[in-house]
């Protein structure tokens, strides 16, 4: 006989203690990065819980692993809902973890409550969301999504000089019980919660939010190229100074593209100089450039402003400027009904909700391209993540776990114990 499902809030708090000991760091967050040790320890132990539970367990060529809850029609497309189980080097405890475990407590909620579903209900934790170790990030996703193919990647260095292809061999290989998925399945939709990573929803003191769109995400590669001299016998008029021309260009781009439009998005992440010595003009520079809009056109004439700023600042300083360009991610807009699907299982939980857009790209991005797909945020504290301080109040869990089990009942079909 089949009760209501509902989340056990001590099971799920303990899990993500149990997960954040996976690569945890002295001042409290995560480092787990995509393919290595400790990543796989996560996926082994995700994976035993569910052999334990009786789930089905499955892996694809990415190493994105699947753990199934039959439905009664076994051959129904399932639902599939999820995230991601690695972090940045520095990462919390929270981002992409929460939301893989929060989907698995789904499934050991309906199964403690004996809840059968129409169709089957899978866990996906795809590999390498966060693109920290191997670059670019969502692998996994865009893999799933036939989007880029993984043999593409296989050269693809890690910082120690360790190829995608070994790393990814030795991950599948540690996990040999699981089940080699060679095809995609085909599925219903698929719902990812997360944290929201800003301060929107904690400023408001609303504890969900139904994303409706990811914000486009250009990744720039500026180069400039001038020459070597001596620091302290080269005059004004005879340097060619690469440096100048980067912070020249990087102070322009600052002090005018958010400036000039609030929902545009412009930072700096990374920047190199050769030769790199104290008392010589840095002959070249390199630094990036993270672009992010959620208007498709307008990112556009962010990068052609990009482009432009940097030619000028190159002939300013008797540099030339080469710009390549790392990654292009489109702007998504998600499932209008599965949107209206959130805001009903919020009200039916009586949890309050906001819509709105995600200044981050995640998988859910690269899914929603061969299935509907909707993202659930819940806040953390002071918007901060990507970082060990990174935090979100157990209610928040809590709430975030419970609209994820209805918005589950309700996409799924759940079936009373007569129908069973």
């Amino acid at each position: 006989m089949s009760r209501p499902a509902a989340v056990d809030g001590a099971r799920l708090l303990r899990s993500l203690a149990d997960f954040a000991a996976i690569g945890a760091t002295p001042a409290g967050g995560v480092n787990r990065q995509a393919l290595s040790i400790e990543d796989r320890r996560a996926r082994r132990l995700l994976a035993e819980r569910a052999w334990g539970r009786g789930f089905s367990v499955f892996q694809d060529e990415a190493a994105n692993l699947f753990i199934r809850r039959e439905g009664v029609h076994v051959d129904l497309p399932p639902l599939l809902i999820g995230s991601h189980l690695d972090s940045q080097p520095t990462g919390g405890r929270f981002d992409g973890a929460l939301g893989t475990l929060s989907a698995f407590e789904v499934l050991e909620a309906l199964d403690d409550a004996g809840v059968s579903t129409a169709r089957p209900v899978e866990v996906v934790a795809f590999t390498n969301e966060e693109g920290s170790r191997y670059a670019p990030g969502c692998m996994g996703s865009m893999a799933f999504a036939g989007v880029h193919a993984v043999s593409a990647w296989h050269e693809v260095m890690a910082p120690d000089g360790t190829r995608l292809e070994e790393d990814l061999a030795a991950t599948l290989k540690a996990l040999p019980e699981a089940v080699m998925r060679h095809a995609r399945p085909d599925i219903l939709a698929f719902i990812e919660l997360h944290i929201e990573q800003g301060p929107v929803l904690e400023r408001e003191t609303v504890p969900i939010g139904a994303v409706t769109a990811v914000q486009g995400t250009k990744w720039l590669e500026v180069t400039f190229t001038g020459q070597a001299a001596h620091a302290g016998t080269t005059p004004r008029e005879f340097r060619k100074d690469a440096m100048a021309a980067a912070a020249n260009a990087i102070a322009e781009l600052q002090a005018t593209v958010m400036a000039a439009d609030p929902q545009s998005r412009l930072t700096v992440g990374r920047l190199t100089l050769q030769p790199g010595s104290v008392n010589v003009i840095p002959e070249q520079v390199t630094f990036t450039i993270d672009l992010r809009h959620p208007d498709g056109a307008a990112l556009a004439v962010l990068e052609a402003l990009v482009r432009k700023t940097c030619a000028i600042a190159g002939e300013r300083w008797g540099c030339t400027a080469a710009i390549g360009l790392l990654l292009d991610m489109a702007s998504g807009v998600f499932d209008s009904t599965l949107v209206d699907a959130i805001e009903t299982a919020c009200r039916s939980r009586k949890i309050a909700c906001r819509r709105m857009t995600s200044g981050a790209f995640h998988d859910a991005l690269f899914v929603n391209r061969i299935a509907p797909s909707a993202m659930l945020f819940v806040p953390c504290r002071n918007g901060v993540s990507h970082n060990e301080a990174e935090f979100v109040e157990d209610r928040h869990v809590l709430l975030g776990a419970e609209a994820l089990l209805e918005l589950t009942l309700n996409l799924a079909g759940r079936r009373t114990a007569s129908e069973n």
